[in-house]
Formats: C-alpha cells, structure tokens, sequence
C-alpha cells in the first residue's frame, strides 16, 4: 500500500519549447504536466544518483597502488628477479 506525499507547490521557468513539449507531452498521456515534471526530476535524480554511486565503486576498484603497495610490489619484483636468475 503506498503512502501519499504532501505535495510543495513551487514555481519554474522553463524555455518556451520546452515548456511547449511537457505540455504536449502531458496531454499525449492524459497527466498534469506537474506529474510530469516530478517524474523527470525523479529521474534524472536517481541517474545522479547512479552516477555518483558508480564512481565511488570505480574509486574503491582504482588499480593505481598508493605509495606503500608501490614499495611492496618493487620488493616483490626483485625477489622474482633472483629467483628468476637462478632458473
């Protein structure tokens, strides 16, 4: 069962044209063109969303070593180099 939202009434300026297809579009499916404007702003929130979302899970997977996993893997590659020498 979903719970109704108290509605803020506020006001926007649009482009002409833009304001012209929202309008378009909202008689097209029979909806307010405030039910409109919610729906793409709820949208386009949830893909900034997504969006910053994505790139703290990109961060957490950088491959880039810091400075301490630098010094680990050049003290791994010697070592592999003197075992390799030995082969």
């Amino acid at each position: 069962m979903s719970k109704i939202m108290p509605s803020v009434k506020t006001a926007i300026s649009l482009e002409r044209n833009l304001f012209l297809r929202a309008e378009e579009f909202a008689n097209s499916q029979k909806v307010s063109r405030s039910r409109v404007v919610a729906l793409a702003l709820e949208e386009y929130l949830r893909r900034q969303e997504n969006l910053a979302l994505l790139e703290r899970i990109n961060a957490s997977y950088d491959d880039t070593p810091d400075p301490e996993e630098e010094k680990h893997l050049k003290a791994a590659q010697r070592s592999f180099l003197k075992v390799a020498d030995r082969w």
